[in-house]
């Protein structure tokens, strides 16, 4: 599975010394030990070093080969300058003993103290220190040079190559310094801006995941690479997120991975809301491809649909309830009228039987219609929610209760819920008037399938989808399939009594408090009204 590369927070710097170069150094006191050791046994060599005192150079340089052994060993551990400083001056010693043995400063062994020099630039942080280091082996080769011209074995001009070369190395060292100096601060720089960059990633990882946007990277074959928790909830709530990464999006959403095909053949997209699944919100997609490279990526940007949908509908409603304002004079007064003249037709002795039946049909009529007004009203009047936390054991054993007691015809209603302290967020004035429309469909739909007027009420918790479930369950036939998507349509209805906008109320009401209804038939055939409760509303 492809992943984006992750910068990890660099680490803070724990001891002076850098463990590379002092490796490479132990390398290189190793090399020139063996080195110094096969040119005093080579007969090619054996002229060049240790010609005055043969013995001295054997030892010093087996000695100088056998403490990089304890070295090796001490790498593992924090080393100071003390120690460092040490090692410095063993080696300036061994080097002027060696090129003692072998003839001073012609013999060329005495320029090695300037990669000693230079390596104690790099590894000591303190250029007091360098420099002392510097001054040593400047000091050490004059001292040897000197001793050469007291007992005559070189003449005064030996001075000045020695003096220069102890120049050379004050020189070496400064130079070396200054470039350390400014590489460290480079370093630090740079440690620093890593630092910064791993915060900045951190803080983008953050927003990135808490951002109620979902977010998806998708590569050129169709797979998700990464999404964030936003994307996971509204494309697949029952996984976590490391385990819906690297399947193709089609997986997630055939609908999402069309219009995202359709938009890379085309370039062109027109934003089309769709919905996961049946109880899921509705979703709205959008596609930016990020910088053109091989790997053409695209960021996809899944957004909730139902905030746009709830203020469309607040609009809608608004506009409903200007046009019923309108029109309720209107259609009012002369309905009034024909009921009443129905009315008294009905009254009148010398109405014929069949002029008898015909006023009846008017009158039934005109309360249909005065129904049907008075539930446009209803819809226009309708108020913004106020929610409230509702113990839903507690109130729908209540509710319940209390709508037995106000039906005019025995009936039975039972409730099922095994959570006795669950709360909900919704305002009750609603939730009543839902719950009393859902259960007066139930009950009448039982009684004509049955003849018994049953109806339960089930409550559940989705826990996939982080959902509250109020199922209202009848016993009757069922809605037929050709039927059930205008359940929720305004006017639509199956029976003749009915006015076709109690399901629609009922919808327009839940979505106001952010909640889904939707018909469900159960595995008997039973009907069952689901009222879903989003983790917003619980």
């Amino acid at each position: 599975m492809n992943r984006p590369a992750i910068i990890t927070r660099p680490a803070a710097r724990t001891t002076p010394q850098k463990a590379t170069p002092f490796r490479i150094y132990l390398a290189y006191r190793a090399l020139i030990s063996i080195v110094l050791l096969i040119m005093l046994v080579s007969p090619n060599t054996r002229q060049m070093v240790g010609i005055l005192f043969p013995q001295l150079y054997l030892w010093v340089a087996l000695a100088h080969l056998a403490s990089n052994i304890p070295l090796v060993a001490l790498l593992g551990r924090p080393m100071g300058p003390r120690l460092m400083l040490t090692v410095f001056a063993a080696d300036i010693v061994s080097i002027t003993l060696m090129g003692h043995a072998s003839g001073g400063i012609i013999s060329g062994l005495p320029v090695l103290m300037v990669i000693t020099v230079a390596a104690s630039a790099v590894l000591l942080t303190n250029r007091t220190l360098a420099t002392l280091v510097a001054a040593l082996s400047a000091l050490a080769l004059l001292g040897d040079t000197g001793w050469f011209i007291a007992a005559g074995i070189r003449d005064i001009r030996s001075i000045f190559p020695a003096g220069i070369l102890g120049g050379l190395m004050f020189l070496v060292s400064f130079m070396v310094q200054i470039v350390v100096q400014r590489l460290g601060r480079a370093e630090e720089l740079a440690r620093a801006r890593a630092s910064d960059l791993y915060d900045l990633q951190r803080l983008n990882e953050q927003i990135v995941q808490h951002m109620e946007t979902g977010i998806l990277l998708v590569g050129s074959d169709g797979a998700v690479r990464v999404m964030n928790r936003a994307a996971s909830v509204l494309l697949v709530p029952e996984r976590p997120v490391f385990m819906d990464q690297g399947r193709q999006l089609a997986d997630y959403c055939v609908e999402l991975a069309y219009q995202f095909q359709q938009w890379r053949d085309t370039g062109q997209h027109r934003p089309t809301p769709f919905a996961v699944a049946e109880d899921c919100p509705t979703v709205i997609a959008h596609f930016r491809e990020l910088q053109p490279s091989s790997r053409r990526e695209t960021l996809v940007f899944v957004e909730d649909y139902t905030p746009v949908t709830q203020y469309a509908q607040s609009l809608k409603l608004t506009s409903l309830g200007r046009l019923t304002a309108s029109i309720a004079h209107e259609i009012r007064n002369p309905l009034g009228a024909i009921s009443h003249a129905a009315q008294l037709l009905q009254e009148s002795d010398e109405l014929a039987p069949g002029d008898q039946r015909m006023a009846q049909i008017i009158q039934s009529h005109c309360e249909r219609v005065n129904q049907i007004v008075e539930s446009v009203m209803q819809i226009s009047r309708r108020e913004p929610p106020k929610p409230e936390f509702l113990t839903l054991d507690t109130w729908i054993t209540g509710f319940v209760a209390e709508y037995l007691e106000g039906l005019k015809s025995p009936a039975e209603v039972t409730v099922d819920c095994s959570y006795r302290e669950l709360l909900i967020e919704f305002d009750p004035g609603n939730l009543r008037r839902v719950l009393t429309n859902l259960l007066d469909n139930a009950l009448r739909h039982s009684g004509m399938a049955t003849g018994r007027e049953t109806a339960r009420i089930e409550v559940d918790l989705v826990f996939p989808t982080h959902q509250c479930v109020i199922n209202v369950i009848d016993s009757g036939s069922g809605v037929p399939r050709a039927d059930q998507s205008k359940l929720f349509e305004p006017f639509f209805t199956t029976v003749e009594e009915g006015s076709g906008l109690g399901l629609f109320l009922c919808k327009e009401l839940c979505e106001i408090n952010n909640a889904i209804l939707s018909y469900r038939p159960t595995d008997s055939g039973e009907s069952c009204f689901r009222i879903s409760l989003n983790q917003r509303a619980m």
